[in-house]
C-alpha cells in the first residue's frame, strides 16, 4: 500500500514561465527539453507571447535549467492548480543574508486544506536544516526582529505532520554536498492568506521536531541560530503577471537577474 507521502507527491501544479522564443523551431526545442524530464505531464507553448505553461510535480528550480538548456533565458512568471480551477492565493519569500545563504521559496494554496511549499536554498552546509514561519516581517535587524515561530494557538513545537505543532513548523530541508536544498512540501495547516507579511527562516541545525531532551526542543526544535530569512509576500497566480519591462528603470525581465533586486546599485550590472 502506498504511503500518504507518496500519494501527495503526485499532486500536480501548473507553472507559467517567460521564455525567449523567436520562432516555432525554438518552441519545439523547448518542448523536447521538457519532455526529457520525469514529472512533466503537459506543456503548452505560445511563441507569440513567449510563454511556456507546464503541468508538473517538479519545482521551478528544476524546470528553469531544462528550459535554458534550449539556449534561451527563462523566468518564472506565476503558478496555480490545474487550468480552470479557482486561484486561492500564492506567496513568495526571497531569503538572503550576508553569510551567503540565499534562496527563493514559493507557497501555493492548492485547495482549502493544502498549501504546497517549494523552493531552493543555496549556501547551506550539507545535511538537514530547520525551516519555519515566524511571526513578523521585520528585517531591519536581519533575522533578529522576526519574532518566534508563528504560533497563534499557543501550541508546543512539533513536526509538520504532528497533531500538536506551531502553525509555522515546516520541519527540515536537506542540503546536498554542494549546499543546495531543493524541496517540495504539502502542508495541511498553512493558509497563504494567513502568512502574507510574516517571514520564513532557515536555521543552522536540524529541527528535532520536538522530540529532543533539551529545554529548547519544545520551543524551536533545538535548531540553532537563524541563517537566513525573507518576508513572505503575495505573488502572482497563473496569467496574472504581464510584466516584461520594469517601468521604474526599464530593465527587461530577461536581464533582471543580472542586477540587484533593489537599492542604489539597481542600475549597476552584477559582475
Amino acid at each position: 500500500m502506498e504511503t500518504k507521502a507518496r500519494v501527495r507527491q503526485r499532486v500536480k501544479l501548473v507553472r507559467e514561465f517567460y521564455v525567449q522564443l523567436s520562432s516555432e523551431c525554438c518552441g519545439k526545442t523547448v518542448q523536447k527539453k521538457l519532455e526529457e524530464l520525469h514529472g512533466i505531464y503537459q506543456v503548452e507553448i505560445d511563441v507569440e507571447k513567449e510563454t511556456v505553461v507546464v503541468e508538473t510535480t517538479l519545482p521551478s528550480s528544476q524546470i528553469i535549467p531544462a528550459l535554458e538548456l534550449s539556449g534561451r533565458r527563462a523566468v518564472f512568471k506565476g503558478y496555480g492548480t490545474t487550468l480552470g480551477s479557482p486561484f486561492l492565493g500564492a506567496a513568495v519569500a526571497e531569503m538572503k543574508e550576508n553569510n551567503g545563504v540565499l534562496g527563493v521559496v514559493r507557497f501555493l494554496q492548492s485547495n482549502e486544506s493544502t498549501c504546497i511549499i517549494d523552493g531552493t536554498i543555496d549556501g547551506l552546509t550539507s545535511g538537514d536544516h530547520g525551516i519555519h514561519i515566524h511571526e513578523f516581517g521585520d528585517l531591519t535587524d536581519g533575522c533578529k526582529g522576526v519574532g518566534e515561530h508563528y504560533n497563534p494557538t499557543n501550541s508546543s513545537h512539533g513536526g509538520p505532520d504532528e497533531e500538536e505543532r506551531h502553525y509555522g513548523d515546516l520541519g527540515n530541508v536537506t542540503a546536498d554536498e554542494h549546499g543546495r536544498a531543493v524541496f517540495r512540501k504539502e502542508d495541511r495547516i498553512i493558509k497563504v492568506w494567513d502568512i502574507i507579511g510574516r517571514s520564513l527562516v532557515v536555521t543552522e541545525k536540524p529541527d528535532d521536531l520536538g522530540q529532543g531532551n533539551t529545554n529548547s526542543s519544545k520551543l524551536d526544535g533545538n535548531s540553532g541560530k537563524r541563517l537566513s530569512c525573507g518576508i513572505i509576500a503575495r505573488s502572482a497566480g497563473l496569467f496574472e503577471n504581464p510584466k516584461k519591462i520594469c517601468l521604474c528603470d526599464g530593465i527587461s525581465v530577461w536581464n533582471e537577474r543580472d542586477y540587484p533586486v533593489a537599492g542604489e546599485s539597481r542600475n549597476q550590472k552584477i559582475k
